[in-house]
């Protein structure tokens, strides 16, 4: 094989690895790399029009990202795929939205503000709208004569480029929604593991997504509740249904999983209102 061709296939292996390295973390909703991000959702109902996000760097290293929007569908399993289309029943927000600046430099322990407003259309119909707002790091660019020299000029070699990013919900409530969720299908798992596995299914109807905290506790006729498992900011959104959740409860001095029940409740988070979602009682059999 010429050098020309060697160069060719070390180039396509080069944009290969950049692509799936991308591919396999924009899928991700979590914190990646250094960057933290408050709040992690927003939510545009009612007189809100506007929101500041604001970035922090908490690496070493001076990090730059891009910020733009994505679309995802949630899956049965609380996953997401990226997609171009929304699906049957579910409304993009990015064309109502607006934000700046469009790419940031935070240094060490740095952080700034990204300011976000929602442009309400007379044409838009009621329901909710939902995008996700996409914080893409850019690799950083070694200088002039920082490149690595290779004297064997007949192997192949493949640099992976990990490129990070961290992607969270906005979404936009036009008119008067409604919500209502039901917790079916519950199984409790105490004999394929060593840890307790609980299993359950939301049952969502309505117009709008639900978003809130899951706890359980076990209780007894004789013994006083004991929390035994606590699950934050879980998710349906719409258009989806039903949601598969699955989760490990703890091992707590005193609690016997082969017998009692479990109180299953599903709840606003903290820092909203008090409302319970769902709550179901499970008689352990």
């Amino acid at each position: 094989m010429t050098n020309t061709g060697i160069k060719s296939r070390i180039a396509q292996f080069y944009l290969l690895a950049i692509f799936f390295a991308l591919v396999l973390v924009s899928n991700q909703s979590t914190a990646q790399g250094n960057l933290l991000i408050t709040p992690r959702r927003v939510v545009f109902e009612g007189n809100k029009l506007s929101q500041e996000l604001t970035l922090a760097n908490t690496g070493a290293d001076t990090a730059k990202y891009t910020v733009s929007f994505v679309q995802y569908r949630m899956t049965e399993d609380g996953s997401f795929v990226q997609i171009e289309q929304p699906e049957e029943g579910q409304l993009f927000a990015d064309k109502y939205l607006r934000f700046f600046p469009r790419s940031v430099t935070l240094p060490p322990n740095g952080s700034q503000v990204i300011r976000m407003q929602y442009r309400k259309m007379p044409d838009m119909q009621n329901g909710e709208y939902r995008s996700h707002v996409y914080f893409r790091a850019v690799p950083a660019e070694k200088l002039l004569g920082e490149e690595q020299v290779t004297n064997d000029t007949t192997s192949i070699g493949i640099k992976l480029v990990p490129i990070f990013g961290i992607s969270i919900p906005v979404i936009i409530r036009n008119g008067d929604l409604q919500a209502k969720v039901d917790i079916t299908a519950i199984n409790l798992d105490v004999k394929s593991d060593t840890v307790p596995n609980l299993t359950i299914t939301f049952e969502r109807t309505g117009d709008k997504s639900v978003y809130g905290d899951l706890s359980v506790l076990w209780a007894t006729a004789q013994k006083e509740p004991v929390e035994v498992g606590v699950v934050r900011g879980i998710a349906v959104y719409t258009p989806n249904k039903t949601r598969k959740f699955k989760m490990q409860l703890h091992k707590v001095p005193g609690v016997d999983y082969s017998k009692g029940k479990l109180v299953i409740k599903f709840q606003a988070p903290n820092d909203g209102k008090a409302e319970i979602y769902a709550e179901k009682e499970f008689v352990i059999k």
